[in-house]
């Protein structure tokens, strides 16, 4: 019995992180300076907000509060490069519909009305059927 619980022990020790251990690279964090930050509010709530980082981030902002809800509408871009070198850019819109992010790297659903696969029609006219034997058959609820 001492040795199950000695080798459950052991076996708890050995699977237990190693925080000592150098993380692994895409973790590791430098420090990027803040080329540019500028922040103005106003005192009606308005808000102008400008940020650029040294390693290519940049975010532009504004925003003012709704005065039926009270919620803060805002609008704005923001850009970088993805890890693969892609550039990102990002243009969006936050308001009682949502967030709302436009950009050519997202992906976009086909205009509709598009061509309905013939196998779609299929399974529906088959689902149509069944609906239709199920309400000729008598009821075997309560009555």
């Amino acid at each position: 019995m001492k040795l199950a619980v000695f080798a459950a022990l052991a076996a708890l020790a050995a699977a237990a992180p190693d925080y000592s251990a150098p993380r692994p690279e895409r973790y590791h964090s430098e420090e990027v300076p803040i080329i540019r930050h500028d922040f103005v509010l106003e005192e009606d709530g308005r808000y102008n907000l400008d940020v650029e980082t040294g390693n290519g981030i940049y975010l532009a902002q504004s925003g003012a509060p709704d005065s039926p809800t009270g919620a803060v509408i805002k609008a704005g871009q923001y850009s970088y490069t993805a890890p693969d070198g892609t550039p990102v850019h990002v243009k969006f819109v936050a308001n009682e519909n949502g967030y709302q992010p436009e950009s050519s790297l997202l992906p976009v659903a086909p205009e509709f009305p598009h061509p309905i696969p013939q196998f779609v029609l299929d399974q529906i006219a088959f689902a149509a059927q069944e609906d239709a034997g199920r309400s000729k058959a008598p009821s075997r609820g309560y009555q």
